[in-house]
Formats: C-alpha cells, structure tokens, sequence
C-alpha cells in the first residue's frame, strides 16, 4: 500500500472569550466562511458550521499532516486576527483559549450537522457552559473545573 487513507473528522467547539456575546449576526456568515477558507488552505474540509453569539460548533476533517490542536489554533489565531483587522477593527474580538474536540465517525455525520445547524433552538434551552459539560460527561473525558472555563477578573 502506497498510500494514506484516513477519515479524520472533528465536531470541535470553543467559546469567546469570557463567553461574551461578540459573534453578532453583522458578520457572523463572513466569520463561518472564513473559517472555511482558514480550513481549506490547510487542505481540510469544513462539513458544518454553526453556534450562537458566545461559541461555534465545527465539523471538520482534518488531514494527517496536520494536529487537530495545531489545526483548531490556527483556526482560532487567524479568524480573531481577521474579525479584528477586517470587520470590526474596533472591537477586540477574541477566542477563549482552548476547545474541545471530538471523534465522529462516517455514520454518525449527518447527526452531529443536525446538531450544529440547531444551535439557535438548542440554546434556548441549555447554556454554552451545561452543553460543553455535557460533551465532556458524554465522551468521559476527565477535567478539573477550574480550568475548563477562564473567568474574568475585575479590579
């Protein structure tokens, strides 16, 4: 065999910092379709892409050469980057550090895009925070709480 074959797709989801409303409906299509572009100069695949003002949810598949962390980080660097120098130059805009990521196999696709392009309805219900605990419960990674969210700290 002569060459690679891989199905490396991601559901990958991160929040703004300190969870602040900042994704506004003005630009947040330009922002989902420069995240694509981010993706495919990486020779990646986005398959979906939603989320509300405070996070967003990606589906995408990754190549092999590439980390699924060096790949979100450069996703998060180069779209707060252009959200600041493109579109709004006067709101600070920034990604909370880290993310998290999770397998998705073939089958289960088509669930988790639903998933995704339900965001608005979905968070009528559930706050970012509960929905992110819950994929951590979900996939039983173990965390420490302290460090699962930044907080802000005033004075």
């Amino acid at each position: 065999m002569g060459r690679t074959y891989t199905s490396l797709c991601y559901h990958a989801v991160w929040s703004t910092k300190y969870r602040r409303n900042t994704i506004r409906t003005d630009f947040r299509e330009q922002l989902y379709q420069h995240i694509g572009g981010i993706i495919h100069n990486k020779d990646g695949s986005l398959l979906e892409i939603g989320g509300i003002a405070d996070h967003v949810h990606l589906l995408l598949a990754v190549p092999p050469k590439i980390s699924v962390s060096d790949m979100l980080r450069f996703i998060k660097s180069n779209s707060s980057a252009w959200v600041n120098e493109t579109v709004h130059p006067q709101m600070k805009f920034a990604w909370q550090p880290g993310f998290g990521a999770f397998t998705v196999s073939y089958s289960r696709q088509p669930n988790v895009r639903g998933y995704i392009q339900n965001q608005e309805n979905h968070h009528g219900a559930i706050t970012f925070r509960d929905e992110f605990l819950g994929f951590l419960a979900k996939h039983k990674i173990t965390y420490d709480k302290k460090y699962v969210f930044e907080q802000e700290i005033y004075g």
